[in-house]
C-alpha cells in the first residue's frame, strides 16, 4: 500500500469553503482510500491506496469528490512522505528551532517550477524576512511571524502565477509522523 499527504488549499478560512475532517474522511473513503486520517482543520489528509494512480490523478479525483458534495472548487496537492521529507529536508534556513520558530516558517508548494521567482517576489520582502525557492517549493522564514508578512499565499499565486498551498514546519513536521506511522 502506497501512503500519500493530501494538503488541501483555502478550506476552513475565514468562515470560506467550511468542509468539517470527518466529513472530508468520509468523501476520501468513499473513493476507496485506506487508513484516512485528518489533522488540523485545514485540509491535511493522510492516506493509503491499494493502486498505481499518479499523484495527478489522485488529487483531480479528490477535487471532483469535493465539488460533487460541496460545489466549491478546492486546489488538491497531493505528495508522497519522501517528497514532503524531501521539501523539509532541503529547507535552506539554519539554525531554526522548529519549537520557537516552527511556525514562522512556511513550506509553500507550487503548482510548477517558476522562472525568475525572487524578482517578483523580493519587493514584498521585509528586511527580517527570508525567501528560497528551490524546484516547487518556496521557503518563507518570517521573524515576526507569518501573519505579518506581505507576501501571502494569494500574492504569491498572483505574481508567480501558480497555485499554491502551504504548510508551517511545524505542521511538516507533523505530516511526516503521521505518514511514518501509517506506513507501519
Amino acid at each position: 500500500m502506497a501512503v500519500y499527504i493530501s494538503l488541501l488549499r483555502g478550506i476552513n478560512v475565514s468562515g470560506q469553503k467550511i468542509i468539517k475532517m470527518a466529513e472530508l474522511k468520509s468523501r476520501y473513503q468513499a473513493l476507496s482510500f485506506k487508513n484516512v486520517q485528518s489533522y488540523i482543520q485545514s485540509g491535511n489528509v493522510i492516506f493509503t491506496i491499494d493502486n498505481n494512480d499518479t499523484t495527478e490523478q489522485l488529487a483531480k479525483k479528490i477535487n471532483q469528490a469535493i465539488l460533487a458534495h460541496y460545489q466549491f472548487d478546492v486546489p488538491v496537492f497531493i505528495l508522497t512522505p519522501e517528497a514532503l521529507q524531501s521539501a523539509r529536508t532541503k529547507l535552506p534556513f539554519e539554525h531554526i528551532d522548529v519549537a520557537v520558530d516552527g511556525s514562522k516558517v512556511l513550506l509553500c508548494f507550487l503548482s510548477d517550477e517558476v522562472s525568475n521567482p525572487m524578482a517578483s517576489l523580493s519587493p514584498y520582502l521585509k528586511d527580517n524576512e527570508h525567501l528560497s525557492i528551490i524546484g516547487k517549493v518556496l521557503y518563507l522564514h518570517c521573524e515576526d511571524g507569518l501573519g505579518r508578512s506581505k507576501l501571502t499565499i494569494a500574492l504569491i499565486e498572483k505574481k508567480l502565477k501558480v497555485s499554491a498551498t502551504a504548510r508551517n514546519l511545524k505542521t511538516v513536521d507533523k505530516l511526516l509522523n503521521l505518514a511514518e506511522s501509517t506506513s507501519e
